[in-house]
């Protein structure tokens, strides 16, 4: 309805009315044209009636959806179930074009203008969730792991020798796989144990700079969110290396947009030395389906760069489910998402602290990792290796997902390679312990119902234990 048509509508019903009804709908323009104006997350987060006006809006600017259209090329935005048409709000086109995920598509005007909201609101949240200076973000349709290769393939146009990826271990197979895929030769470096914590070892680092010689370096390949006892990577240090070195410093900061220390760790290690490129995945940050994330970084054209390293168009699903979070939230909602990950981590650790010393273990000391803990399970090992591993498999059948279950010795061969310790992130970790992380979207309820799981399973495994050996059951109160 344009005020042209709200004028004849007059004629129809009630001016007053007509009047009236013309302002609500010029209340939901508004914010619309706000939107647009600044390419800013909203402070208040938008009603639906909102969001969806807004996408339909841009969905009829899309030639698929013109009245009169007729289509006689090979991709016309066809959808043969009305049902998925309406998933996807009847933005059938996708974003980008084939030499470029950022170009503008002349028969998708609607998708492309969602595709530069989507950049331009994403940007201004890693602002506020903490790295003030990063200069240009896009959001991928593929997860971190794929992310991270696109951005390895892209530093080989401009390293043409090299050949190696400086990379402070950390055992999740997807970034690793991530630089076999992109045909590098990943260079290992194990972690140093200080306390609890396994933290990079910059000494063994420089090592292998000097070792393999920088022009022979593709990049240096650090991680920010990680499961403890590992904790983020030193930053600073590695990324005032990557400058002395003259090195691209690609950083996986998968989940680590919800924590503020570590995009703080990202901002200073930009302010200190050189970061040329932070991967974030969108399922873990924002709670939206798997399949999206956002390469960002604060050399504008370093950036443009990757996004024309994509090979063809690409499913805008990522962006829109994106667009529609961070519209329904409001920056207010996400800063309130972000207060209520530390406070649940704080909840959390006096709970598994509690619990650990119920049952004669211990919660891990691991102050530097802000989303992740770790409890030991010495006692478990003790009374039989394989009640370590069967403590994981009796909280997943009791419907505790995402706890990790770490024993001691495990092998894993990836992509050719053989880790020792395989998930502790060290050839030599002297606990096997069990981990479980307070991430954005956990609830008090979260937290209570897990330790009331895994207290229980853990009596039954010392009753087990002590029926098998014939020894009392030690009393203990939690």
């Amino acid at each position: 309805m344009n005020s042209e048509n709200f004028s004849i509508s007059e004629k129809i019903v009630s001016p007053s009315y007509i009047r009236q009804g013309s302002q609500a709908r010029r209340s939901h323009e508004q914010l619309i044209r706000l939107l647009l104006e600044q390419g800013k997350c909203p402070e208040e987060g938008w009603s639906e009636s909102t969001i969806e006006l807004f996408l339909n809006e841009l969905a009829v600017m899309d030639s698929n959806n013109f009245l009169g259209n007729c289509g006689v090329g090979e991709r016309e935005g066809r959808v043969a179930s009305s049902l998925v048409a309406r998933r996807h709000y009847r933005l059938i086109h996708g974003i980008g074009r084939s030499g470029d995920i950022a170009a503008i598509q002349p028969k998708a005007t609607g998708s492309s203008l969602l595709n530069k909201l989507t950049n331009s609101v994403v940007l201004d949240i890693l602002k506020l969730s903490g790295v003030r200076s990063v200069t240009s973000c896009f959001v991928v349709p593929m997860a971190t792991g794929m992310s991270l290769t696109l951005c390895f393939l892209t530093l080989r146009h401009k390293r043409p020798k090299g050949r190696y990826i400086i990379w402070p271990r950390i055992d999740q197979k997807s970034c690793f796989k991530a630089m076999i895929t992109a045909g590098f030769e990943p260079v290992v470096v194990e972690n140093i144990l200080e306390g609890d914590e396994l933290r990079t070892d910059m000494e063994a680092v420089e090592r292998k700079v000097q070792e393999l010689g920088a022009e022979n370096i593709l990049c240096i390949h650090s991680t920010t969110s990680c499961f403890a006892p590992r904790v983020p990577d030193r930053l600073e240090e590695l990324a005032t290396m990557s400058a002395k070195y003259d090195i691209p410093h690609v950083v996986n900061n998968a989940y680590g947009v919800q924590s503020s220390k570590c995009m703080h760790l990202i901002q200073q290690g930009a302010r200190v030395g050189r970061i040329d490129a932070f991967v974030q995945s969108l399922d873990k940050n924002f709670m939206v389906p798997v399949g999206g994330a956002i390469i960002a970084g604060f050399n504008e054209s370093f950036i443009q760069e990757i996004s024309r390293m994509y090979p063809g168009r690409a499913s805008a699903s990522p962006s829109l489910d994106v667009l529609i979070t961070l519209l329904t939230l409001g920056a207010s909602g996400y800063r309130k998402l972000l207060a209520e990950q530390k406070e649940m981590y704080t909840y959390l650790a006096q709970e598994l602290k509690r619990l650990a010393a119920a049952h004669g273990e211990r919660l891990l000391h691991t102050p530097h990792n802000p989303i992740s803990l770790a409890m030991s399970l010495d006692g478990l090992q003790a009374q039989s290796g394989k009640s370590v591993t069967q403590l994981g498999s009796m909280l997943f059948t009791r419907q505790v997902s995402g706890a990790r279950v770490v024993a001691l010795g495990n092998k894993q061969m990836v992509s050719g390679h053989m880790f020792c310790g395989f998930m502790s992130h060290s050839e030599a970790y002297p606990h096997p312990y069990l981990n479980a992380a307070s991430a954005v979207g956990i609830t008090r309820d979260d937290v209570t119902l897990c330790i009331k799981r895994l207290d229980k399973c853990l009596k039954s495994l010392r009753k087990e234990s002590s029926a098998r050996s014939g020894s009392p059951i030690p009393l203990t109160v939690c």
